[in-house]
């Protein structure tokens, strides 16, 4: 089969965006981008995340599942043993019709001689697919962690327009008030009242609008967090402030760019697993050798096992195509 060759693509060396140009050439952190936020509750939140995540878990899993197989197809290159004990008693009528009885304990091999190379390019295929499952795991991290973040973002933001909504309650309460006071007074038409009750009934209706879609962003961040919903378990405290971004932002090349993300790496690694198992089906259609064998011992009393005739041997080379 076709020897892998990894593809050659064509990106800039550079950002054509104007937006770009201003931003620093450094490379940015990638294990833990948010701490660039200074928030020990995001940083404790994904700490959470990683550690109870079920879809994170189920990509741990399925790393741990692709190492077996690469195991597995790696001992292919080995000749496969295997022991086997017997006892037989029973009667026959070409044994005199009387009962008999045989021991039989003996060790089997069989080897294939991987001479086009179909065992090679099986754990070659395994070892790509291996690393692919890991570059997922590292792809649910990516979504995972932004997620995270994302919905801890929207409720700091929620939790501050719900706090300027009863502020503006407070105040526009307020101003009903005076108005309400200068209109019996004489001192304004009807039209400003009912212009103050309206604000006031606008800015009201908010708020219930605001709690209910912080509940719901409280309930998204306990999935993402693998815990029931319930803000006692979130452990948020109370609101401070929204996380910013830092003043200097840092940017990587294109290319940089492409091989740091998790879903390309995991593309790739499939290839490499395709481009092996092209071989793995190019080498069916070549003759398959073995060499097989075993040797035991076989006795019709347990006491006879011990004696030079009980032994057993045999050599079995074979061919199939």
């Amino acid at each position: 089969g076709p020897n892998y060759v990894m593809p050659e693509y064509e990106v800039p060396d550079a950002w054509e965006s104007a937006a770009a140009a201003d931003v620093e050439g450094e490379v940015p952190p990638i294990l833990d981008w948010w701490s660039a936020f200074g928030d020990p509750v995001l940083d404790s939140l994904m700490i959470r995340a990683r550690d109870a995540n079920l879809d994170l878990e189920i990509a741990v899993g399925r790393v741990s599942e692709a190492r077996a197989f690469r195991a597995i197809a790696g001992g292919d290159y080995w000749p496969q043993v295997d022991g086997t004990g017997k006892y037989t008693w029973g009667e026959h009528p070409l044994v005199g019709g009387g009962p008999f009885e045989s021991w039989n304990f003996g060790l089997g091999a069989s080897w294939e001689i991987d001479l086009f190379g179909r065992v090679r390019r099986g754990a070659e295929a395994a070892g790509s697919a291996s690393h692919a499952a890991i570059e997922d795991y590292r792809d649910v991290q990516v979504s995972l962690y932004s997620e995270v973040a994302t919905s801890y973002v929207n409720i700091r933001t929620l939790q501050a327009r719900l706090l300027f909504a009863q502020d503006n309650v407070e105040s526009q309460s307020e101003t009903m008030d005076v108005v309400t006071a200068r209109k019996e007074a004489g001192l304004v038409p009807q039209l400003d009242v009912a212009r103050a009750l309206s604000n006031l009934a606008t800015t009201e209706a908010l708020i219930p609008a605001l709690k209910t879609g912080l509940a719901a962003e409280k309930n998204r961040l306990s999935v993402l967090l693998g815990e029931l919903p319930g803000d006692a378990r979130l452990r948020l405290g109370p609101y401070e402030s929204i996380p910013l971004p830092p003043d200097s932002l840092v940017s990587v090349m294109p290319a940089n760019l492409l091989r740091r993300r998790p879903d390309i790496r995991a593309a790739e690694r499939r290839l490499a697993a395709q481009t092996a198992r092209v071989g793995v089906a190019t080498a069916e259609l070549y003759p398959k050798l073995s060499l097989g064998g075993s040797i035991g011992l076989l006795a019709s009393g347990f006491s006879d096992l011990g004696s030079q005739d009980a032994a057993t041997w045999n050599l079995a080379p074979g061919f199939s195509w």
